[in-house]
């Protein structure tokens, strides 16, 4: 199976902007009843067994079961006969909004994510349509189940042989969009380590080292915005909460935000496919990047995006058929890449990696970068040459040399 997304620009009539707004509005309200269901049989088991909470305290039966998303969604299907509200939403739609919180729950569970919360006026802002009828992509109409036909700006044709599996209707400050899922009965092929290989390291100073000594900085794109997103956001505080003014200044912010996410990925896409275009096998480091997020420099990490280019990094390698893979991240400044030894810790201000065994000097992100190159070669069983005339050099993984 192959599923891919393909994003278009809405041109809703008013009339279908009423209705967008008025399904966002049911399914935060389905998702935060739901959710205060769960939360409140939850703190009626966190109670000691013999003694009560002295400012209050959730009673609810022993026997009464955990919320669940079968119980909920049969709860849903009765209280929605009796409720012309819901009745206005297509019943599918509320139920991936219940779908929706039990991902967030399993995600709490076991992925350490934190407790679900309540969302506010505004803060919803798709709804899914699992299944779509026979030929929904018409003349640049997409048929939605109840809603009917919408416009939409058919910025690149639906490639053949594919079949629309679901479509996400996402309203964004620059206006509303559609996300259509497609779906292929294929079989892919994994894609084998041959060609030229890559080690990747990233950085702030530098945003990726690559082990043939390529240094690309970092662009600020938060940093650089971060004047004008202050001076938005000053006009924000100044204005009555809930006026029109209020509305019209957050929406600014809004923008600005919005901006600079699409600048960040845009840069991100255009690196990845250069990147991608003389290398058949790419490594980069598996980090720790909630870690990052936490740490004294999070604010310059989360600009950075790692991860989000490591994302598109990986669907640029499928798409130019390069092999992709991550590899452990511990110490990989530490190391000489020319005879392996452990060099030590160094400061940040230490840029050059400078080797008192063998001598081996470059710059310190190339070297990390090279350490990577040599932990991912080895990770798919090939070997590498330390070192050449005073260069860094990796063997090609070739026909004859493919232990694969």
């Amino acid at each position: 199976m192959l599923n891919l997304t393909y994003e278009y620009k809405l041109k809703p009539t008013a009339k279908q902007l009423a209705i967008f707004e008025n399904w966002l509005e049911q399914c935060r309200r389905v998702y935060n009843y739901a959710l205060a269901e769960r939360k409140d049989w939850f703190k009626s088991r966190s109670c000691q067994v013999n003694a009560c909470s002295i400012r209050s305290e959730y009673i609810i039966p022993a026997d009464t079961p955990r919320p669940t998303y079968a119980s909920q969604c049969n709860a849903l299907t009765a209280y929605r006969k009796t409720s012309e509200t819901l009745q206005s939403v297509q019943s599918q739609v509320l139920q991936q909004t219940l779908k929706r919180l039990e991902k967030a729950f399993v995600s709490m569970w076991e992925q350490n994510h934190g407790f679900p919360r309540f969302k506010k006026a505004g803060n919803m802002r798709s709804f899914v349509f699992p299944q779509m009828g026979t030929n929904p992509i018409q003349n640049q109409t997409v048929k939605l189940p109840k809603i009917g036909v919408v416009k939409f700006h058919q910025s690149r044709p639906l490639p053949d042989g594919a079949t629309i599996k679901q479509a996400r209707v996402v309203r964004r400050t620059s206006g509303w969009c559609v996300m259509l899922t497609l779906q292929w009965n294929v079989s892919i092929p994994s894609i084998l380590p041959h060609g030229e290989g890559l080690g990747i390291d990233v950085g702030l100073t530098n945003f990726i080292a690559i082990s043939n000594g390529l240094l690309i900085k970092r662009q600020r794109f938060f940093i650089d915005a971060q004047r004008k997103l202050k001076l938005l956001q000053q006009r924000v505080s100044r204005k009555k909460l809930g006026s029109n003014n209020c509305k019209k200044a957050q929406k600014k912010v809004a923008k600005l935000h919005e901006y600079i996410a699409n600048s960040r990925k845009d840069w991100h896409w255009k690196l990845a496919h250069q990147i991608c275009q003389d290398a058949g096998m790419i490594f980069v480091e598996d980090l720790n990047l909630v870690g990052l997020s936490k740490a004294m420099l999070g604010k310059h990490c989360l600009d950075a995006g790692w991860g989000q280019f490591f994302t598109i990094l990986e669907q640029a390698c499928f798409k130019h058929g390069v092999f992709f893979q991550k590899v452990s991240a511990h110490k990989t400044s530490q190391i000489c890449p020319n005879c392996g030894v452990e060099t030590g810790k160094k400061e940040l201000s230490e840029r050059v990696h400078s080797c008192s065994s063998c001598g081996y000097t470059t710059d310190r992100d190339v070297a990390a970068a090279q350490v990577v190159l040599i932990r991912g070669l080895a990770a798919v069983g090939h070997t590498v040459k330390m070192l050449s005339e005073g260069k860094f050099v990796g063997i090609p993984v070739t026909k004859e040399s493919s232990s694969l």
